[in-house]
């Protein structure tokens, strides 16, 4: 449907509300030239939930029941060589 813009002024408020009801797109033309056009807004699909969107990306590899049963450094001591002390450069001799 096309209406020119004076008579679009003037019913602005009617043709948006038949706009809505009919789904036709609106063209406004301006000395015989479209100058815009109003469309219905589709409804837009919501957005997926965060909360299991990842469903079934993972995989299991190996048993993870019965794990290997290998200290850790940290229960042996064996980590003291990771802890090195950091000296400052303005104290280094």
């Amino acid at each position: 449907m096309n209406v020119n813009a004076a008579e679009f002024k003037a019913k602005c408020l009617k043709l948006i509300d038949e706009v809505a009801a009919t789904h036709q797109p609106l063209v406004i033309t301006k000395r015989g030239k479209p100058v815009a056009r109003i469309v219905p807004v589709e409804d837009e699909p919501s957005p997926p939930s965060l909360f299991g969107y990842m469903k079934g990306t993972g995989e299991i590899v190996g048993d993870i029941i019965n794990v290997p049963s290998e200290p850790w450094s940290a229960e042996t001591g064996d980590e003291s060589d990771l802890y090195v002390p950091v000296v400052p450069k303005d104290s280094a001799p």
